[in-house]
């Protein structure tokens, strides 16, 4: 039975990535940080239907021994590093912590991995954040990267680290540079998911507004149901590389709302707001990836369409908003 060990198994990639490897026959162990809130932190895997079925074990990526500890006791074939400090905001005000956990925790396992289990495969979560102020108008594994937050910073600093390992000690060590996805899994705190749970309020009378900021920037948004089956695709190729994750489409927020808005009978004009308490110091203003590379070498396509996507989570998020009224 192949081994795989999951950083950021109580988020929404972990969570699809856990359903993916034990379909495939995997034994799963989740790596989580000691926390108080440990009855509610792996909401995601119960919602997946997971939960009995992933092995959690205590461990943080900050600290090198308890990595090198797991690495020895579990003995993992493969190693998915999803953990960071994620939220792109809130890494203006955290630049520090998200410099630890995004970029430099990589290292740390990278190191783990160099020193006791150099056989075993690594995944790095890269991001398209990393490409910022775009270089090119597509954006593919060659394009420049130019970061425009602490968090992408910090990804980049995690992604060359990972190429820096694969050229140096001949690791297995692949990056897939995702772009956005999505499901009605992705946390509440970000634009997505605000939205659709915004629209399920507003249809359900909980909520008259949505207050969101800069609405024309374009995203290329995929379903992380789909880009996690990319990742483990990665994993299965005999030699590793980086690949850009992307569906090859862009839509503004704006036009997100509007599918949101319009599935629930609803005009989003009519509710939206502009706040600029909700503006980026510095603006990612257009992201859209070439997935070529993905394609021809792994096989690999989207299969969910933006407005299946946005759908899914308006119909999870009115399901969650009428369970609240119960």
């Amino acid at each position: 039975m192949t081994r795989a060990l999951v950083t950021g198994v109580t988020g929404q990639d972990g969570a699809y990535l856990s359903k993916l490897l034990l379909s495939k026959g995997y034994e799963v162990f989740g790596l989580t940080r000691r926390s108080s809130a440990g009855d509610v932190i792996d909401t995601k895997l119960r919602w997946l239907g997971v939960r009995k079925d992933v092995n959690i074990i205590d461990g943080n990526l900050t600290d090198l021994s308890s990595l090198i500890r797991i690495l020895r006791e579990y003995k993992p074939d493969e190693v998915y590093n999803l953990a960071a400090q994620s939220f792109v905001h809130a890494s203006w005000n955290q630049p520090l912590l998200t410099g630890a956990v995004t970029g430099l925790a990589a290292t740390n396992l990278l190191e783990a991995l160099r020193l006791e289990l150099p056989a075993a495969r690594f995944y790095q979560a890269s991001s398209s954040e990393m490409f910022g102020k775009i270089q090119e108008p597509i954006q593919s594994e060659t394009t420049p990267f130019y970061p425009r937050s602490p968090y992408a910073a910090a990804k980049l600093y995690a992604h060359w680290m990972t190429v820096n390992y694969r050229e140096s000690y001949g690791l297995h060590a692949s990056s897939g540079i995702l772009f956005n996805h999505e499901s009605p899994l992705r946390g509440i705190e970000f634009v997505t998911r605000k939205i659709t749970d915004s629209v399920a309020r507003i249809k359900l009378g909980r909520q008259k507004e949505l207050r969101l900021g800069n609405i024309d920037v374009q995203r290329d948004w995929g379903h992380s149901q789909d880009y996690v089956t990319a990742m483990w695709l990665m994993m299965q190729q005999d030699a590793p590389d980086d690949y850009v994750i992307a569906t090859g489409r862009t839509s503004t927020v704006r036009h997100f709302c509007e599918i949101a808005f319009q599935y629930v009978g609803l005009i989003a004009e009519d509710y939206i707001r502009i706040d600029p308490q909700f503006f980026r110091p510095a603006e990612v203003d257009k992201l859209l990836g070439n997935p070529t590379k993905a394609k021809q070498r792994l096989g690999w396509e989207p299969t969910i369409s933006l407005e299946e996507m946005v759908r899914e989570m308006v119909d999870a998020d009115l399901a969650r908003v009428r369970k609240e009224q119960q």
